[in-house]
């Protein structure tokens, strides 16, 4: 196998591959990325961690047919290295490949191709077109509130869910909840739930990061597949249950503060600097027209900046981890902000005040402290 690409093109879509690649398996070849060449005017690239994968291409000349493996990360830091020219890639003999550039060379050892994981191939299902930006935008605004946490498998991703004319995505922690609801103009579709990992997410959001054309999605029987800008993303389904997301969101909050967003953020940010380390905690002693935020902590001290807001109900303290209140803020992407709440220790809703063409809830526990 051997062919020529600009640097440019290649460490494109190289990086794109990193995200994917493990640094850490007991699997070697999980670290290299398949690289095949059919003859054509382009070479195919694929990696995979056997839970999410990745299928691209390079535009490529003087292009001879082979397959081999590489070091993803490797040839990655050889081609960031390297100066603005042509890259050229050749297979050489007993297991090695030849990267040379300019006054460059290199061979770097590779693995059998007989050793890559077959991934599944899409074709199965039905392709459905969805909007990118609204895509982007369930992403950004639920990723943060997937756990991290392996013994709660279930919890591991977020629910994607498609009825009808609106798509969503649910996730949570079991300490928090996001949910946002896209309304799917002038389309029509079947009803899919599915979970998507935790690691599909953030590769999807740097594959939409660029480019304004939908994205097509498929449904497998395993996995799922999003066509974005001619790269392909396969996502292993999570098999589990997820949980019964609705009963969580409260319906019988009666009580409302409106805020400006970027005013909360500073006040929450300055007061946390004097949190516990553990718990973060940050307190809204609310009264009518103004509210205290305050912290405290035995080893450190206190602090407490006051807000005016809209509050003509009776006076309440209620305490959150002020990480999770600012990671709702920093993609609430509007200037007014809501927080609807009952008591000191029913679950509170921040949402975006007033309307907006997605609906996006945001479900918090109180804390005790």
């Amino acid at each position: 196998m051997e062919f020529s690409a600009k640097r440019t093109d290649l460490l494109r879509e190289l990086q794109l591959f990193q995200g994917i690649i493990e640094r850490k398996n007991t699997i070697p070849i999980l670290a290299n990325i398949l690289v095949e060449a059919n003859g054509e005017k382009e070479v195919n690239l694929l990696a995979t961690d056997l839970e999410v994968g990745l299928r691209s291409k390079c535009i490529a000349s003087d292009v001879k047919e082979g397959s081999l493996t590489i070091p993803a990360k490797k040839l990655f830091e050889i081609v960031r290295a390297l100066p603005e020219t042509t890259i050229q890639i050749k297979q050489g003999t007993k297991g090695v490949v030849k990267v040379s550039a300019d006054k460059f060379d290199s061979r770097i050892q590779t693995l059998p191709r007989d050793d890559f994981p077959t991934l599944p191939e899409a074709g199965s299902g039905d392709l459905i077109s969805l909007p990118r930006e609204g895509f982007l935008e369930m992403v950004t605004k639920t990723q943060f509130a997937i756990t991290g946490e392996d013994t709660r498998y279930f919890l591991n991703g977020a629910l994607f869910i498609l009825t009808g004319d609106t798509m969503s995505l649910v996730a949570t922690d079991g300490h928090r909840l996001a949910r946002v609801l896209v309304k799917l103009k002038g389309k029509k579709t079947d009803e899919v739930k599915a979970i998507l990992p935790k690691k599909t997410l953030w590769e999807l959001k740097t594959l939409l990061g660029d480019g304004d054309a939908e994205i097509q999605y498929e449904n497998g029987d395993n996995h799922l597949f999003f066509n974005v800008d001619g790269r392909q993303l396969i996502s292993r389904v999570i098999d589990a249950q997820f949980p019964a997301y609705e009963r969580v969101i409260p319906t019988g909050n009666d009580k409302k503060v409106d805020f400006d967003r970027d005013k909360l953020t500073s006040a929450i940010k300055r007061v946390a600097l004097l949190s516990s380390e553990r718990s973060r905690a940050v307190k809204l002693k609310i009264e009518p027209n103004k509210i205290d935020i305050t912290s405290s902590s035995p080893e450190v001290g206190e602090a407490t900046e006051t807000l005016s807001v809209d509050y003509s109900g009776d006076p309440l303290d209620i305490c959150f981890n002020a990480q999770y209140v600012l990671d709702f803020l920093g993609v609430a992407g509007v200037d007014t902000v809501q927080l609807e709440f009952k008591d000191e220790m029913s679950q509170a809703v921040l949402k975006p005040a007033g309307g907006t063409d997605t609906d996006y809830t945001y479900v918090i526990m109180p804390m005790r402290v």
